[in-house]
């Protein structure tokens, strides 16, 4: 199968990466030609836009910072869609959308996946991150091969839109985590505790979490970048409150973050790190909460092993 792949940011040029890096013949394309110099230099050949990607390719990736962004490049590819062809999304996008295009697509006579990862940049650079799968069942078996290079725990979803749907609502998840952490560390700080101590009796304990495992490393390092930006959040929870508002959910704590988001984009910007939230505390306080011994970016102990889709309780 010959892949494309659009997209080579953060997470897209690591994913692409694993494709390359497991024998992957991969046509690649972005905006930045030196990103797509870089993946040339590995192996890939570089495609002039998503349309020759299209043509020349039996299943395209995107995985783009916005829905517009997805919009504008599927496209460029749509009018090259047809039988044989796969379009697989992996960009957290909304879900209305994401079925929106999926049916230009099917429509053409293609196929479609909706697949956001999840997991952090540093498991996509490895191939163990996680991959949710939306579309049929029949379209799954056909693409998890793939999938299998670039994520380890696979897990087929549903219908396509599915997938979108539970990655904006793990997105929220690891931003109320990350906005408590941020009290949590400054509270203990204020209080006397040793930050190293602090950080591992929350390891140790039923407060523990994926993001504590690693954005608290980066905050108490003082590096505070993770590679995912406060716009990319805002997008995530704001897609969130949507689908609480579309559905008649009467929520209080996705309101307050997003008041508090907006408050760290005015301070550092529209894109600064998600992790610079810390910075309002201590501005607020006075408080340094960094600690000595913590990483400055996050590397994935894990050793890569071939993906698996993971079995649903039934």
């Amino acid at each position: 199968m010959k892949v494309g792949f659009v997209g080579l940011g953060n997470v897209g040029g690591k994913l692409a990466g694993s494709l390359l890096r497991n024998g992957i013949e991969l046509h690649v394309h972005d905006l930045n030609a030196e990103l797509v110099a870089a993946k040339v230099v590995k192996g890939a050949k570089a495609a002039a836009d998503p349309g020759a990607l299209m043509q020349a390719c039996d299943l395209v990736i995107t995985c783009l910072p916005s829905p517009a962004a997805c919009a504008a490049v599927l496209a460029q590819m749509l009018p090259h869609v047809g039988p044989g062809k796969i379009w697989m999304e992996m960009s957290t996008t909304d879900a209305d959308q994401i079925k929106a295009h999926a049916d230009a697509v099917i429509a053409k006579g293609g196929e479609a996946v909706d697949c956001p990862v999840s997991g952090g940049c540093h498991r996509a650079d490895t191939g163990n991150i996680s991959i949710y799968a939306g579309c049929t069942r029949a379209t799954f078996e056909k693409v998890l091969p793939i999938l299998t290079h670039m994520g380890r725990r696979i897990l087929h979803v549903g219908d396509v839109g599915v997938s979108s749907t539970l990655k904006v609502m793990t997105n929220y998840l690891a931003t109320i985590n990350l906005l408590s952490l941020c009290e949590a560390l400054t509270v203990m700080k204020a209080a006397g505790m040793d930050l190293g101590v602090t950080y591992e009796a929350i390891a140790a304990s039923s407060g523990n979490s994926f993001v504590h495992e690693t954005e608290s490393q980066l905050i108490l390092s003082g590096s505070r970048d993770v590679n995912f930006t406060l716009d990319l959040v805002q997008k995530d929870v704001g897609l969130f409150q949507k689908l609480a508002d579309d559905n008649g959910v009467p929520l209080e704590l996705s309101p307050l973050m997003i008041k508090m988001l907006s408050d760290g984009q005015r301070r550092y910007g529209v894109s600064a790190q998600s992790d610079r939230m810390i910075e309002r505390l201590e501005e607020a306080t006075g408080l340094s909460i960094t600690a000595a011994g913590f990483p400055t970016e996050l590397t994935d102990d894990e050793p890569e092993a071939r993906g698996y889709e993971v079995p649903l309780r039934r």
